[in-house]
C-alpha cells in the first residue's frame, strides 16, 4: 500500500469514528432520557477545542510523535466511547427486567462522554500533522497530494452516517442487520459502539504509519508562544479583530443543525401524513448530503476567491447558511416540501466550507509568518470554540422554548420525539436561526473592509 493510499486510509477512519454519532445522537439522548442535555453534549465539543488541540499540540511538537500520539489519543477516545455504549445497553437491559425507563446514569454518561470528545477533538488536527509531515518526507506536494487524501475523510463521515441510520439493534447489544426498524443505530446506543470500535482500529492502524520524528527547537520558546497566546495581538488591527468576531459569530451556526437537524426530522414520524417518509425515518441519511455537498465545494474555493476575493466568499458563506436554516423552516418531508431539506443540505457545503477555509487562507495570507501556526489556532478557537458553545447552548435555549419530548404514537408505537409545543414550533426556531445569519452577513457586509494589498 503506497503512502498516500496509506493516509488516505487514516482520514477515513478519522472522520468515520465522528460521523457515526454526530448528526444522530440527538434522537438517542432524546429517547434515554436525556433529551434536555443536548445542547451541552455538542457544547462539550467546543468548549475541549478550545485547550485540548493546542495542549496535545505541544506534547506532539516537544515529547511524543505526532502518529503515536495520534494512536493513543484514540485509544481513550474509543475505550470512553464504548463505555458510553456499555451504560446504555445496561440501562436498557435494566429495563427490559425491571420496566424503568431506558434511562442511563446521566452524570456517568456525561463524564464518559466529555472525556472521550476531549481525547478526540485534538486528533482532527494531529491527523493533518501527520499527514503533512509524512508527504513531505516523501518528497511530495502537500497542496496538490493532500486535497484527494482530505476528502477520504469526508467519505468515511459520510460511509459511517449510512451505516447507522440504515443497521438496527438485534437487542443483544453487539448484533445487527440491515433492516428498517424502529431500533435503528441512528436511535440507540449502538450508534456509540460504532464509533469506539473504528477509534480502537485507528489506535492499532496508526503505530504501523510511518516516523513522524520531533524536530528539536533552535532557542528558547516562550510559554506565551507555547501556548500560541502570541496571536491575541492580532486584535490590534481593526481589520484581524473585526474578522475574528465575525469568525465567531458565524461560529455560532455551525453545530446547530449537527445537534437539531435530526429530532427535527425525526419529529415528522409523529404526523401521520408524513410518519412513513424517507426524510422522517431516513434523518441520518439525508443530512449526509450536507457532507457530499461540503466535499465537492472545496474543490470551487479557489475558482471563486481568483474571482471574487476574500469578502465577497465569505458573504457567501454568511448568507447560505440564511437559506440553510430558512430551507428547514420551510420545507416538509413530502413532494415537494423535502426538495427545501434537500436544497438545505446542498447549500451547507457552501456554508460550512466557503468560511472555513476561505477564512483560513485569509489568516495565512495576512499575518507575519513566525504567528501564523498560532493565529490559525486562533480562528479555529474562535469558530469551533467559543462560537460554537456558544451558539449551540443559545440554540438550545430557543428550541427548548418552542419544542419538548414528547411520547408519541408512531405505527402503534411509543416513541419520544421533539415536536413543537405549538404548532410551528420548529418554524418558529428556524426563522429565528436564519434571522441572526441574515443580520450577521448583512452587518459584515457594512463594517467588513479588507486592507489593499500593494
Amino acid at each position: 500500500m503506497n503512502i498516500k493510499t496509506r493516509l488516505a486510509v487514516m482520514n477515513f477512519l478519522e472522520f468515520a469514528v465522528w460521523g457515526a454519532y454526530l448528526t444522530c445522537m440527538s434522537n438517542y439522548l432524546g429517547r434515554a432520557g436525556m433529551g434536555d442535555l443536548v445542547p451541552w453534549f455538542y457544547a462539550i465539543q467546543g468548549i475541549v477545542s478550545i485547550f485540548m488541540p493546542t495542549l496535545m499540540g505541544i506534547v506532539a511538537d516537544k515529547y511524543i510523535q505526532p502518529q503515536k500520539l495520534l494512536g493513543l489519543c484514540h485509544l481513550a477516545a474509543g475505550a470512553l466511547m464504548v463505555g458510553c455504549w456499555w451504560m446504555g445497553y445496561h440501562a436498557e437491559a435494566m429495563s427490559q427486567t425491571t420496566g424503568m425507563d431506558l434511562i442511563p446514569h446521566r452524570a456517568g454518561f456525561v463524564t464518559l462522554y466529555t472525556l472521550s470528545v476531549a481525547f478526540f477533538m485534538p486528533t482532527i488536527a494531529l491527523t493533518n500533522t501527520v499527514a503533512f509531515s509524512i508527504l513531505k518526507k516523501n518528497g511530495m506536494d502537500t497542496v496538490k497530494d493532500f486535497p484527494p487524501i482530505r476528502v477520504l475523510g469526508t467519505v468515511g463521515f459520510i460511509a459511517t452516517m449510512w451505516f447507522v441510520n440504515c443497521a438496527y439493534n438485534d437487542g443483544s447489544g453487539f448484533g445487527f442487520t440491515l433492516a428498517e426498524n424502529p431500533s435503528k443505530f441512528q436511535y440507540t446506543y449502538m450508534q456509540f459502539f460504532v464509533s469506539g470500535f473504528l477509534s480502537l482500529v485507528l489506535f492499532a492502524y496508526c503505530f504501523s504509519l510511518p516516523e513522524c520524528k520531533l524536530e528539536k527547537k533552535e532557542g528558547k520558546v516562550s510559554l506565551v508562544e507555547s501556548l500560541g497566546l502570541n496571536a491575541f495581538k492580532l486584535f490590534k488591527r481593526r481589520q484581524m479583530a473585526l474578522f475574528f468576531i465575525f469568525s465567531a459569530l458565524l461560529g455560532m451556526c455551525l453545530q446547530v443543525t449537527n445537534g437539531f437537524a435530526g429530532p427535527f426530522l425525526t419529529s415528522f414520524k409523529g404526523v401521520q401524513e408524513y410518519a412513513d417518509t424517507f426524510a422522517a425515518n431516513n434523518a441520518t441519511m439525508l443530512t449526509s448530503i450536507s457532507q457530499i455537498s461540503e466535499a465537492c465545494c472545496i474543490l470551487f474555493i479557489p475558482f471563486f476567491l481568483k474571482r471574487f476575493g476574500i469578502k465577497i466568499v465569505m458573504l457567501m458563506s454568511l448568507f447560505a447558511w440564511v437559506f440553510r436554516f430558512g430551507f428547514f423552516g420551510l420545507g416538509n418531508p413530502a413532494m415537494p416540501g423535502v426538495l427545501l431539506f434537500v436544497l438545505s443540505c446542498v447549500v451547507y457545503g457552501v456554508a460550512f466550507d466557503f468560511f472555513n477555509v476561505s477564512g483560513g487562507i485569509f489568516v495565512d495570507q495576512e499575518c507575519d509568518p513566525k504567528i501564523k501556526a498560532s493565529a490559525q489556532g486562533l480562528f479555529m478557537m474562535m469558530t469551533n470554540g467559543i462560537g460554537a458553545t456558544i451558539g449551540t447552548l443559545a440554540a438550545g435555549e430557543i428550541v427548548y422554548k418552542f419544542c419538548a419530548w414528547k411520547d408519541c404514537v408512531v405505527n402503534g408505537e411509543t416513541q419520544k420525539l421533539l415536536v413543537g409545543i405549538e404548532e410551528g414550533g420548529w418554524q418558529t426556531c428556524w426563522f429565528i436561526f436564519a434571522t441572526f445569519a441574515l443580520v450577521v452577513g448583512v452587518t459584515f457586509a457594512l463594517v467588513f473592509k479588507p486592507e489593499k494589498r500593494k
